[in-house]
């Protein structure tokens, strides 16, 4: 199904990608293998999702935007690859109504809601 209104902004789809990021750091902490590379690379988005929502940039200029951010930042490919991702769920969220949806409920996740439970329970 494809959304026909107004675009998203990026710093509003990157909002809600930051909620759904934190569902992900509750993931990554519950394996049992070597979390180093995940981090990293969770780190790296949440630092470009961050910048996104501070500077909030046109929606026109978004893609350029990026590049000169991967470039100007860190000239890494790990920078360059979380760049091009986030521009990739950006183009998702103004092109498929059900992951618009799922962002405009706030990215909702069954991982939160797990982890929430955890906290609850511990004394």
């Amino acid at each position: 199904m494809e959304h026909t209104g107004n675009p998203f902004r990026p710093a509003d789809v990157c909002r809600a990608l930051l909620a759904a990021l934190e569902a992900a750091e509750g993931r990554r902490r519950n394996r049992k293998r070597d979390q180093t590379p995940d981090a990293i690379g969770l780190a790296v988005k949440r630092e470009i999702l961050e910048h996104v929502v501070q500077e909030n940039p046109d929606p026109e200029k978004f893609e350029s935007w990026l590049l000169n951010y991967s470039q100007s930042r860190h000239p890494s490919g790990a920078v360059a690859s979380m760049a091009r991702s986030v521009l990739e769920e950006w183009r998702l969220a103004n092109s498929m109504g059900e992951f618009r949806v799922w962002l405009e409920q706030g990215a909702p996740s069954d991982d939160t809601k797990d982890e929430n439970l955890k906290e609850r329970r511990s004394p």
